[in-house]
């Protein structure tokens, strides 16, 4: 199980914005920083590897994930007369090396950190060519397609008023239109996926009434009946004024899984576990259709544990990663490998591991949660700011899969983890216990990010960002402290007579299975004030 965060700040709101118009020429500033640098050179005896963008192209997302029409989708036959269907085309974009060099320039310690750009200020450093539009546009007239549309986000709309129009449409992409349907969503199947929601594990315990009185009267960590804000604060040395208070701060959580958090839920959330430290109780805005009916278990989860981990900060929730372990699929001639997630394996994401208390009722130290999420991708190579700690890795971990079924130059996953084992979360006005997944860890990393860009805009400083570069800069440097290190545990892979569904475990440093660690609160703040 892996999870992923971006985090958000007030000042960033305004790269939602649409531009007002097309920029021909890329602004002064953005010239500035593109300025031509001498780009590294390899050192192969370091194990760097090289740029080879040709051979990354090559590979296919067909690797990791399968492609198949889901089971709960239906066929419902052909598309009826004048029924209104929308495409989306997304062309190719330019300059993409320069944008992933100004990335890492912006993202280390250089007197650039922090400069970072706006949505215009990228739109016209990587927008595609005017050639390429004005080809595509002509590809779709040619089959009867109208109403084109360029959004600001760089690709093209087409909506098809005709059914004959879309029928046309077919032959170019393949697949029937429609294929296949849920809930009016319709995609061409058999080259396109969707993620599939996950179940997240949860054991009852009947009356959870007298579960949450006997938590109150025990709720003196170091014991526990279950994860709460109170443990995870005291597990990662959060203290009652560790809160939000600058007011250009704000963190946000997306929900994509068609799954819906209940306001209700988390005022109940706030009133039972979040007693001890100023918080708010309510989430700021909602962007996006708030479904109605039953709360969802994940969508619970996400909300209460951000909003209670980076407590008193403004939280949005935009509406609309996987508990396997190493994953597994058959490859080839039958044989397994492990099957990375996505987009836990992006090397443009800080993914969170999952681990457990070392015992399960004392805040102690933590473990490897065997269904953490781990690995390597099969599509993006490994960027530069992990390879010397992908390396250690690998040429001292005593115990590793056979090669075959992992790709070691791959970007390497998680970076980070946190405690995603026995929560307690309020879903549908009922408080439950013993919920796991990194759901839970991952919002809990969120919100202590969040809390130290809260920090930094208080001293006139810009958020984080983008945080990886920094974040193996700064381990790399040797201050471990910043993260409790775990190194204990495997996750579960491939059930075979190969690996007997042992993946990755977990080493001294980073590893595979829990990143560099856990968050040690104080320690890390105090190294990511100084960048």
């Amino acid at each position: 199980m892996t999870g992923s965060f971006f985090p958000a700040s007030a000042p960033q709101k305004r790269l939602l914005s649409r531009p007002e118009g097309p920029m021909a020429q890329p602004p002064p500033r953005l010239v500035a920083l593109l300025a031509p640098r001498p780009l590294p050179v390899p050192d192969r005896r370091r194990g760097i590897p090289p740029r080879n963008y040709a051979a990354a192209a090559a590979r296919s997302p067909g690797a990791d994930q399968p492609f198949r029409v889901p089971v709960e989708w239906r066929r419902l036959g052909r598309v009826a007369p004048r029924e209104a269907l929308s495409l989306t085309f997304a062309l190719r974009q330019q300059r993409v090396e320069r944008l992933a060099e100004l990335v890492q320039r912006l993202s280390r310690r250089t007197p650039q950190y922090g400069q970072f750009l706006t949505l215009e200020e990228v739109q016209a450093l990587v927008k595609p060519s005017s050639l390429a539009l004005d080809t595509v546009h002509k590809w779709l007239e040619a089959y009867g397609a109208q109403d084109r549309q360029t959004a600001c986000t760089l690709g093209i709309s087409l909506q098809c008023l005709d059914a004959s129009t879309c029928v046309n449409m077919e032959q170019p992409f393949g697949c029937e239109a429609p294929p296949a349907t849920r809930n009016g969503t319709i995609v061409c199947a058999g080259g396109l996926h969707r993620p599939q929601p996950q179940q997240r594990r949860s054991l009852g315990l009947g009356s959870t009434g007298v579960w949450v009185k006997a938590w109150q009267a025990a709720a003196i960590p170091p014991f526990h009946l279950g994860v709460t804000p109170a443990v995870i604060r005291k597990r990662y040395n959060l203290t009652d004024a560790d809160v939000g208070a600058a007011a250009n701060n704000s963190q946000a959580c997306a929900q994509f899984l068609e799954q819906y958090f209940h306001p209700a839920d988390l005022a109940e959330f706030m009133h039972l576990f979040a007693g001890g430290f100023p918080h708010r109780s309510s989430v700021d805005q909602v962007i996006g259709r708030q479904g109605k009916g039953k709360a969802g278990l994940e969508a619970s989860l996400d909300v209460e544990y951000l909003m209670t981990t980076g407590a008193n900060i403004s939280t949005w929730v935009f509406s609309n990663t996987g508990d396997s372990g190493a994953g597994c699929r058959k490859a080839s001639g039958g044989k397994h490998v492990f099957r990375p997630s996505f987009p836990a394996s992006s090397p443009y994401v800080t993914t969170v591991g999952g681990t457990s208390f070392e015992h399960p009722f004392l805040v102690s130290a933590e473990v490897v949660d065997y269904i953490s999420g781990g690995g390597f991708s099969n599509v993006f190579p490994m960027p530069s700011y992990q390879v010397s700690a992908v390396k250690e890795f690998l040429s001292t971990s005593p115990k590793l899969p056979p090669a075959s079924y992992y790709n070691s130059s791959g970007r390497a996953y998680p970076d980070v983890a946190a405690l995603s084992d026995n929560y307690w979360v309020v879903t549908n006005r009922i408080p439950m216990p013993w919920v796991s997944g990194t759901s839970a860890s991952t919002p809990v990393v969120g919100g202590i990010v969040a809390l130290i860009n809260d920090r930094r805009l208080q001293q006139g400083r810009p958020p984080l960002g983008f945080l990886n570069p920094a974040l193996y800069q700064l381990q790399g440097q040797g201050r471990s402290s910043a993260f409790y290190d775990v190194t204990q545990g495997c996750h579960l892979s491939c059930l075979d007579a190969t690996v007997e569904g042992q993946g990755f475990c977990a080493a001294p440093s980073w590893d595979p299975v829990t990143g560099w660690g856990t968050p040690n609160f104080p320690e890390l703040l105090r190294a990511l004030l100084a960048l």
